[in-house]
């Protein structure tokens, strides 16, 4: 499958919240978000604005930098939010049970390079990095092989 991608700016928080909630409502079980880019990219405030627009109330959503998964029950399915900075080896990733999370949750996973050849085929890969010149501004880049995504992402495209 051909890689395709789409590349766009946010000039500030609001605005990649507001695109972590238009997304996030595109989003069945069996999808899984992998997100990279630096420390302080926005890679946990993205996360966070999806899930806490698709729980059906108000409910903290900390970063699973320690815990390193936190899963929620949402009106859209069960979600996983990894952050796998921390991971000792690829074998903590069953133990945690994440592999067989992919078929059946919506999975959103930070420092997804610590998968290795457990990374999902046919999910979608999110870049971020912050301005070098502009604070609160955010470089986001999609990318991906399945060709689901592309209709996902057509409204992003009109923007």
């Amino acid at each position: 499958m051909a890689e395709t991608s789409l590349s766009l700016t946010l000039p500030s928080p609001e605005a990649t919240a507001d695109l972590a909630r238009r997304l996030g409502a595109r989003l069945h079980p069996g999808d899984t978000l992998l997100f990279s880019g630096p420390i302080g990219a926005g890679k946990t405030h993205f996360c966070r604005q999806m899930i806490r627009s698709l729980l059906d109330r108000d409910e903290d959503v900390p970063s699973p930098t320690f815990t390193l998964v936190q899963s929620y029950d949402s009106p859209a399915g069960e979600i996983w939010h990894a952050d796998l900075y921390r991971l000792g080896d690829i074998g903590e990733i069953i133990e945690l049970g994440l592999d067989d999370a992919f078929a059946t949750a919506i999975c959103l996973v930070e420092w997804p390079d610590r998968l290795g050849p457990l990374a999902p085929p046919g999910a979608l890969d999110i870049a971020l990095a912050p301005d070098a010149a502009l604070e609160d501004t955010r470089h986001i880049t999609f990318t991906w092989t399945d060709p689901k995504w592309a209709g996902r992402l057509d409204f992003a495209r009109d923007d």
